[in-house]
């Protein structure tokens, strides 16, 4: 490919995200306010977010958790909100992969961490992740709202969680673009809500 294709090429996605991001926003702006006032609400009645993904899902986990902890943006400082990230963990990850299996990574720390009034918040390309699945299984059994940031048909999970947010795409670079988009406004949502 020479340069004037590749910035064809470049240009035709710009275009692809563009016409995406404008469909999510049409399709999932009410959801994710509806979604940010129920995560405010978990907050103010001292419930935590636990928040789970695989691969890039797993950096959006922690970019979330980061987001909650610390602030959004210099513009609000704010006090600390109550976010844990599943994916951070090394030494638990490992152990419960050695020890219960790659599928149980997740559902040990909701069972060791999760509390009913808390929100296990899971994030997914396919939806079909069994440790997500394993995972969402025992939060419900604790009490715990779930949700989930799905994207494609929403797979499995759609229709396991109390809340769901999809981002109905084929491609999975398209997907995790849209979802860390998404998990930005979400923040802001939610420090609006409480600050």
């Amino acid at each position: 490919m020479n340069i004037d294709e590749k910035l064809l090429q470049i240009k035709n996605l710009a275009n692809d995200t563009a016409i995406l991001r404008k469909s999510v926003i049409d399709d999932l702006g009410k959801p994710l306010i509806e979604l940010s006032a129920v995560i405010s609400g978990v907050i103010g009645s001292g419930g935590k977010i636990l928040i789970a993904g695989n691969g890039g899902s797993a950096a959006d986990a922690q970019h979330f958790a980061g987001e909650m902890i610390v602030r959004l943006t210099s513009d609000r400082n704010r006090q600390s909100l109550p976010a844990i990230s599943l994916t951070a963990d090394t030494a638990v990850l490992s152990a419960a992969a050695n020890d219960f299996g790659f599928e149980n990574i997740f559902s040990r720390q909701v069972e060791g961490l999760g509390h009913k009034g808390d929100l296990l918040f899971l994030i997914s390309t396919s939806g079909n992740s069994l440790n997500l699945i394993k995972a969402a299984h025992v939060a419900r059994e604790r009490g715990m709202i779930t949700v989930g940031l799905l994207g494609n048909n929403g797979g499995k999970l759609a229709s396991m969680v109390d809340k769901v947010l999809i981002v109905p795409h084929p491609s999975t670079q398209r997907i995790q673009e849209e979802h860390i988009f998404l998990i930005h406004l979400l923040v802001g949502l939610v420090e609006s809500d409480l600050f």
